[in-house]
């Protein structure tokens, strides 16, 4: 049936339609007294408005696809600490989730007209992990919240826990990466021909054989939450915020390694979780798509 009819005759919706947008609760607009439609050349536009005008949208939907949004950011995480966990020293990543306001309503009266949608906030983990002995001459360990120092191929210096180093072909102290372990004077240089045995002291001195080759710089920061993940179980600081100052309360092991902070059992487990609440959040939307569908199909029937 045509609904192009004469534009002064307003529309009214059904009890059973006002019924609806009730039930949609804070995320539609409630018609109010005055409210009413002129039948129009774009029907679908006018019973539309008050479920997509900008002060009556439906927020759920915003609120639930904000919300998978943060849950799959979630699962890439677990996914990330899962396939790291093999890795010394690395450090686990974390989410949290907190409420962000996205908008008012103009036509709220209350603080309940504040729209918020959910916020994912990842952050980094710096418990230590559990110290494995590997009888290695050069695998370290730091007890304590001290970094070793490194330095990256672009000269930059970068800090990290994973202490399983070996030489490169210049004899020089490095991780498997190849980024050189720096001590107070650069980097690490051994004698390459030497059988000599490599020791390292609980406050980092460095010898080969009776030869000192220096100290290992371990150094600690105020806030390492502040610290930049760049992979491979390093980090970059932020100045800014926390600079590095030698290590007070840390402690070299040498013949050890830290194993990852990582537990595969409570990632697998978090992964449940997040899998969960992502399908409860897609069962929402799934839900408000439906009572908006049923809203348009009473209005749109109510004209007729």
């Amino acid at each position: 049936m045509s609904l192009e009819e004469p534009e002064e005759t307003p529309i009214l919706p059904s009890d059973p339609a006002r019924q609806i947008l009730q039930v949609l609760g804070s995320f539609c607009q409630t018609p109010g007294p005055n409210w009413s439609f002129s039948r129009q050349k774009r029907p679908i536009s006018a019973v539309a408005y008050p479920v997509l005008n900008r002060s009556a949208m439906n927020v759920s939907l915003y609120q639930a696809a904000a919300a998978m949004n943060a849950q799959a950011r979630w699962q890439e995480m677990i996914t990330q600490n899962l396939s790291a966990g093999f890795i010394p020293g690395y450090r686990r990543q974390e989410m949290s989730f907190s409420a962000v306001q996205a908008g008012v309503d103009p036509t709220a009266t209350s603080a309940a007209g504040n729209y918020v949608i959910p916020a994912a906030n990842p952050a980094t983990n710096f418990q230590p992990g559990e110290m494995r002995h590997t009888g290695n001459q050069l695998d370290f360990a730091i007890e304590g919240s001290g970094f070793f120092e490194v330095q990256l191929p672009n000269g930059n210096h970068a800090y990290t826990r994973d202490g399983e180093f070996q030489f490169n072909s210049e004899g020089q102290l490095v991780t498997k990466q190849g980024f050189l372990v720096l001590g107070d004077g650069g980097p690490i240089q051994f004698d390459p021909n030497s059988a000599a045995t490599v020791t390292v002291s609980a406050t980092g001195e460095v010898s080969q054989g009776d030869q000192p080759k220096g100290k290992m710089r371990v150094v600690e920061f105020s806030q390492p939450q502040s610290l930049q993940s760049i992979g491979n179980s390093c980090f970059l600081a932020n100045p800014a915020v926390s600079k590095p100052t030698p290590a007070i309360a840390s402690l070299v092991h040498q013949g050890f390694i830290e194993a990852s902070n990582s537990s595969p059992t409570a990632q697998m487990a978090s992964l449940i979780t997040s899998m969960r609440m992502f399908e409860a959040n897609q069962k929402v939307i799934q839900t408000q798509d439906e009572r908006m569908g049923k809203v348009i199909s009473d209005l749109g029937g109510s004209s007729s």
